[in-house]
């Protein structure tokens, strides 16, 4: 099941992508890599354009990101989800009926066991799965949390993303222009 009506979901690194991503037809927006200041200009100007914004709670520069952060983030910037690999932030997203998605960086069994802890807690919308070119994975994941799964990181082919649709992912996510 894909909630965000797409395979694939832009993900705006460099403020200077926004221009072409506002005149595509995605209806959701990944926010990385964004400073406090610029944050809610950026989206509101994605607002203007019809765009759901998908922010990235960890990456906001100049915010902690805890859960007084995140209930900033809800009642101020108000996007349409929070990206977070910490469970107060997801959880305060949770409450304010944001779209949760928890973000798991796959570095060894251990951190996989770990999530999967995380994910039973959490109970978020969807999980990102980075790094998302590891097909075997994101199919283990899929089949033991039955949660939607975006992959992300690492992608840069066009088999890449099929691959990882083809193993159980909704959607990935890419700052490569090229795949958008």
């Amino acid at each position: 099941m894909n909630i965000f009506n797409s395979t694939v979901l832009p993900a705006i690194r460099d403020l200077r992508d926004l221009e072409k991503v506002v005149k595509t037809d995605y209806e959701y927006i990944v926010l990385l890599n964004t400073h406090i200041g610029q944050l809610k200009s950026v989206v509101k100007m994605l607002h203007d354009h019809k765009k759901k914004v998908l922010l990235h709670a960890d990456l906001v520069q100049g915010l902690k990101n805890d859960e007084y952060a995140a209930q900033f983030l809800c009642r101020t910037i108000h996007p349409a989800g929070l990206i977070s690999t910490r469970k107060n932030v997801l959880l305060t997203a949770k409450k304010a009926n944001l779209i949760t998605i928890q973000r798991l960086f796959l570095l060894d069994s251990i951190a996989l066991e770990s999530s999967y802890n995380m994910i039973e807690t959490i109970k978020p919308n969807c999980i990102e799965v980075l790094p998302g070119i590891i097909p075997h994975i994101i199919s283990e994941i899929n089949e033991k949390a039955n949660i939607p799964i975006i992959a992300g990181g690492l992608i840069r082919t066009q088999e890449e993303v099929q691959a990882a649709v083809k193993a159980g992912a909704s959607a990935i996510t890419t700052s490569n222009r090229i795949l958008w």
